[in-house]
């Protein structure tokens, strides 16, 4: 009885929001415009208060861009940030795929905004490949590779020959060819515009600390992990399983490639890219949102395996929320190669709201 009346709430509350946002809109939306959104800045979590406190992929965002004027958004996972002079709109989704989808779809459907000409810029920490980079490098993302969607059975009851029990949805084995029709496994972002994200940033300097050098070091056999912190271009796995190790980082660089015919590389390991591009991708269906407009970064807080000689199980052990071997240097590394593209955009509207920008 508890639980159906619990259940009861949770849904009718959801409803009251909804209908409540449509009122809001029936009634304000002949003399209040919506908010132009030139740009929105995504991230995924935030550690406590927006400033001033130890920062998350957010504050930084908040404090420093600015952002300073707080919109209230009951039906999200935290309070917008915006600045009105630019018109940059700043959001956290929460950690995971659905709560990015769930995020995603709810700012986009409020009629407070008009995201029709809208960037998207997902800017976030995550666990690097060594054999591609090192702690605290950030990636452009050229590939969002869903690393969920599938089917799984133990590898210790696998038939004979299988190098993993994962394989895809609708497929009956591992790496099936030809692929399954794509529901969602894999999006490529637009490279012209991802192309000139990396142009305008490669050369940018990036924090960098003793403390990394040291634990880079370890990893001898990956001379790109190796290297001080960098700006590159790569694809993301994006799934809620937060996995580590040598075997694990085989699976996605195998998966990856299977997706993307060999044309994505993986780089970086995280949560929520694949739930954010679902829903953008339906809210484009509607002409809500373009597409084409979307970019992602992600910046190395951790390797997503162990160095030469090492376990799994050690280098897992002190890689947690706050405590990631590069952390803060990856949220540091994050704005500063994510903040010049958001301003050049909006320095360059008037060209930027018809014409996406590409390398000359």
């Amino acid at each position: 009885m508890v639980y159906h009346l619990l259940r009861f709430n949770v849904k009718n509350s959801l409803i009251l929001i909804s209908l409540n946002l449509l009122l809001t809109f029936v009634l304000t939306g002949s003399d209040i415009e919506p908010k132009k959104v030139k740009v929105v800045v995504v991230a995924l979590f935030e550690r406590g208060d927006v400033t001033a406190d130890d920062p998350g992929e957010f504050q930084l965002w908040v404090e420093r861009y600015p952002l300073s004027e707080r919109i209230p958004f009951p039906h999200g996972n935290r309070d917008l940030y915006w600045n009105d002079q630019d018109g940059v709109l700043g959001m956290v989704t929460g950690i995971g795929t659905a709560k990015a989808a769930a995020s995603i779809t709810a700012v986009a459907l409020d009629p407070r905004f008009d995201f029709s000409q809208s960037y998207w810029l997902l800017a976030g920490i995550a666990g690097f490949d060594p054999a591609d980079a090192s702690l605290a490098s950030v990636c452009w993302v050229d590939w969002v590779i869903d690393g969920d969607l599938s089917h799984t059975i133990d590898i210790r009851e696998a038939p004979k020959g299988w190098s993993t029990g994962r394989f895809p949805f609708r497929a009956k084995s591992p790496y099936q060819q030809p692929r399954p029709a794509n529901e969602g496994s894999y999006f490529k972002l637009n490279e012209s515009l991802t192309n000139w994200a990396f142009a305008r940033t490669k050369e940018i300097q990036l924090m960098d600390t003793e403390a990394i050098a040291i634990r880079r070091r370890r990893f001898t056999e990956t001379p790109m992990g190796q290297k001080p912190p960098f700006v590159l271009r790569g694809s993301y796995l994006a799934a809620m399983n937060f996995w580590h190790g040598a075997i694990e980082n085989e699976w996605a660089n195998n998966w990856v490639e299977y997706w993307t015919d060999g044309k994505g590389e993986f780089v970086a390991s995280a949560m929520e890219g694949s739930g954010m591009m679902i829903a953008l991708k339906f809210l484009e269906q509607a002409n809500l949102v373009d597409c084409s407009r979307v970019m992602m970064l992600r910046a190395a807080s951790n390797y997503t395996m162990q160095w030469p000689g090492g376990t799994a199980i050690e280098s897992k052990s002190g890689e947690v929320m706050g405590g990631y071997s590069a952390f803060i240097p990856s949220i540091e590394n994050a704005y500063t190669v994510g903040s010049p593209v958001v301003r050049e955009i909006v320095k360059n509207w008037d060209t930027y709201s018809s014409t996406l920008p590409q390398v000359k």
